[in-house]
């Protein structure tokens, strides 16, 4: 779906913008050596997820130590934008990027540097913005601040890879010139991390951000708690982190975030435009829980901590009230630090309850979510009690049809589209990798990018498709590198189904310029999985499994 600019306020906006964009010429280009000249790379060539409208021109626009980033005075956030990239630019250029901050309005003019404006137009949408880029300026115009942090990503990924050294290089900085209209095809774009069957802390989930940020990806899913480890402190319930989250697969010692750890996960995504998912399973995926408290079993004893893979075999004991005082006692806390509209609340593989009690759980779960102020998302599973149409499901199976999730959908629940055999990222990319699971499918990178949201499950097409979302179970992975090595490049892949429009989609074209990330990758120390089956680029060094 093409959603192009149009009508009497975007030819403002595009008049406005040809007019900050035609003084100033002489003075950008006085400061150029001969090298610098040559023509760099189109910029059509250079982004993902792929702009909506690309149009390259041959102008190239020059980074140099006069260069300033201009903003709009009376916008805290957008200065916090600008501030962040002068910042990400400072230590590789050498340059001091000050950020100017002036009653520039849409009527006014500027001659030279990097200029982030709000346009108040509607037409560019929430995430919408446009990029243009010519000998004198580049200009980056958005509705909200949100469009104009993604048109920033956009800008990072023309510069040259070294952009993003902590030191300073021995680089021209030019980026290519033309013009960006672009805008997301789906409002959730997602990544999923399990911090319950192995544990991370604040800074891999913080460095995750960072990375998922720079291809538009808005949305971080966290499952945080599981028959291995409960990973969110709860005032209320103290045991389910003392106890329960203090082990993890394979035994070692687990852990879990303080709430005011969670609520700055929160804050720093927030500031890279990713609203947080926190996800509490249930009926099934508790023996965390139910280890860490005798009176959520049915027979009042509680299991031992779980420490192996199997799946199926826990069950909150849906006749007892407690159950039902546990979760409104946890989803209060939950919800109460959790700014973004959303709650996960889990559902699947509840093999060890019935569907009666199934149906009565769930029946009695939605409610509490609502009454918190949150809107549900499960995993599919849920469709099969007839949920409220505020649900939302998680499709994670590995057919193309579900009948249950289709039924939902025609009656108004929207849905992620998450299938394992093509979005969940711990699976192997090939039998000879060496982490990861194979029961869903081998996906390799043309697999993760060679599928449409949109269109592939059966019933499940249109407005009822809310985004996509690849989730990195964590089975197999025990730091940073191992879910790097998992989600890049596969994740790149998914952001673009997300956030491209579907006739822009093209292996070939997506090869060229997922390739083109990883000299960037390796300046940022990504442990990426080098695919032979993409043409990297030259400063390319991928990582290992």
């Amino acid at each position: 779906m093409r959603m192009a600019l149009s009508g009497q306020r975007l030819r403002r906006v595009t008049v406005v913008v040809a007019a900050l964009l035609t003084i100033g010429s002489a003075s950008a280009a006085s400061g150029m050596s001969a090298s610098a000249a040559s023509a760099p790379p189109s910029m059509a060539n250079r982004v993902v997820p792929e702009p909506a409208v690309v149009q390259p021109s041959s102008a190239q626009y020059r980074i140099t130590a006069g260069t300033t980033i201009n903003v709009q005075s009376g916008s805290a956030e957008t200065t916090a934008i600008a501030t962040g990239l002068a910042s990400l630019l400072r230590p590789s250029t050498g340059f001091a990027l000050p950020v100017v901050n002036s009653s520039l309005q849409l009527h006014r003019r500027t001659t030279h540097g990097i200029t982030l404006m709000l346009s108040g137009s509607s037409n560019l949408g929430p995430e919408g913005y446009q990029l243009d880029v010519t000998n004198s300026a580049v200009v980056i115009v958005a509705a909200q601040n949100a469009g104009l942090f993604y048109g920033v990503q956009t800008l990072r990924q023309l510069l040259p890879a070294a952009a993003d050294a902590r030191t300073r290089q021995s680089v021209q900085w030019i980026v290519p010139g033309g013009h960006i209209s672009d805008q997301p095809r789906f409002p959730y774009r997602g990544a999923m991390l399990d911090v319950s069957r192995h544990f991370f802390g604040v800074p891999v989930v913080e460095r995750l951000i960072d990375e998922i940020s720079l291809y538009k990806v808005n949305t971080l899913h966290l499952h945080l708690s599981d028959d291995q480890g409960w990973r969110i402190a709860i005032a209320s319930w103290p045991n389910l982190t003392i106890h329960g989250g203090s082990t993890e697969v394979g035994g070692d010692a687990g852990g879990f975030f303080t709430q005011a750890q969670y609520m700055q996960i929160v804050a720093y995504a927030k500031a890279h435009y990713v609203t947080i998912v926190p996800e509490i399973d249930g009926p099934g995926h508790t023996n965390a829980a139910l280890s860490s408290y005798a009176q959520l079993n049915c027979n009042n004893v509680a299991p031992p901590l779980y420490t192996g893979t199997d799946v199926g075999f826990s069950s909150l004991c849906v006749s007892k009230s407690v159950t039902y005082q546990f979760e409104q006692d946890v989803l209060t806390e939950l919800a109460n630090i959790t700014p973004g509209p959303y709650l996960h609340i889990g559902g699947d593989e509840a093999q060890s309850t019935s569907l009666a009690d199934y149906t009565t759980f769930e029946s009695k779960e939605l409610p509490i979510v609502a009454a918190v102020g949150k809107t549900p998302i499960g995993w599919h599973d849920v469709t099969k009690i007839n949920p409220p149409t505020s649900f939302i499901a998680q499709f994670w199976g590995t057919t193309t049809t579900d009948t249950a999730t289709a039924a939902a959908a025609a009656r108004g629940n929207k849905v992620i589209m998450s299938p394992a055999n093509k979005a969940y990222l711990d699976m192997m990319y090939t039998p000879a990798t060496k982490l990861g699971q194979n029961w869903a499918a081998y996906i390799e990178v043309k697999d993760a990018y060679s599928w449409d949201p949109g269109n592939y499950l059966t019933g499940v097409t249109g407005s009822s498709v809310l985004g996509v979302e690849g989730p990195i179970w964590s089975e197999t992975l025990l730091n940073m590198a191992n879910i790097e090595f998992m989600a890049f490049p596969r994740l790149p892949a998914l952001a673009e189904l997300g956030w491209s429009p579907e006739s822009t989609h093209n292996w070939a074209s997506f090869q060229a310029r997922l390739g083109a990330q990883g000299p960037r990758w390796t300046v940022e120390g990504v442990n990426f999985y080098a695919s032979p089956q993409i043409p990297w680029a030259p400063g390319t060094k991928g990582g290992v499994d």
